[in-house]
């Protein structure tokens, strides 16, 4: 395993019943780096970031993050990491503020008030601070559920698919929050199938397909033809390879 690295996953295995959705899955991360996950659907990417996210258990393979073993250093991970999922998990009857409150209380974050206000400046919510969540659009939702991921200041954030049901103004808000997280040197993993957008975001590109990383390129040594050209070059390789599942 990399000495320097962040996040190392080795031999990761995941059933559910018969069904196995990932299959010695190998991945290392660096720290500093923004990873897009990618992968047609059922490839099992959620799967894994709840994996990551110690939501769910392995079912065999090693999973480390930020130092810390997964499952058995559950809680020390999840002080380490920022979480954004399909769910904004908010409470529709407290405000903005409130919100971010809880859980910076929660995570035990220093000068609290301070923090809340940087965050909702962050995210373009510092004009809706006092109005209720439940009053907030999908899009406002999702600039909010990034600003809960981040109180805290994580080493790790992880997203699944966090442009989805978004309009065109708060996709590019949220871009623009990912590329200021990413600046400050935080460590990104985040699924996406809007492969567009993540080119312009991510430093590393893993195609996640038929239970495992089929593929990796990194900005810099992206094919002359785009990264969209590589991502169907990797599902087509995977479906020829002798030794991917069936």
């Amino acid at each position: 395993m990399a000495d320097d690295a962040l996040i190392v996953v080795s031999n990761l295995v995941k059933r559910f019943g018969p069904k196995v959705v990932l299959r010695g899955l190998e991945f290392t991360v660096k720290p500093g780096e923004f990873v897009a996950l990618l992968g047609p659907n059922g490839a099992g990417k959620t799967t894994f970031l709840r994996i990551l996210s110690s939501l769910s258990s392995p079912t065999l393979g090693r999973v480390r993050v930020a130092g810390h073993e997964l499952p058995r250093q559950a809680a020390a991970v999840r002080q380490r990491l920022g979480v954004v999922s399909h769910l904004p998990l908010l409470y529709g009857d407290l405000t903005a503020e409130e919100n971010l409150r809880f859980y910076g209380r929660m995570y035990g974050v220093a000068a609290l008030e301070r923090r809340i206000t940087e965050v909702l400046a962050l995210v373009g919510l510092a004009p809706r601070r006092r109005d209720l969540v439940r009053t907030f659009s999908r899009g406002m939702q999702q600039r909010l559920a990034i600003g809960r991921a981040i109180i805290h200041d994580p080493e790790v954030l992880l997203l699944d698919e966090p442009h989805t049901g978004l309009d065109q103004d708060a996709c590019d808000m949220l871009d623009q929050i990912l590329t200021q997280v990413a600046a400050r040197g935080r460590t990104v993993v985040m699924t996406s199938h809007d492969l567009t957008r993540v080119e312009d975001l991510a430093s590393r590109f893993d195609v996640l397909t038929r239970g495992s990383i089929r593929a990796t390129t990194s900005r810099q040594d992206m094919p002359r033809d785009g990264l969209l050209a590589f991502y169907r070059r990797s599902l087509e390789a995977a479906k020829t390879d002798p030794g991917a599942a069936q």
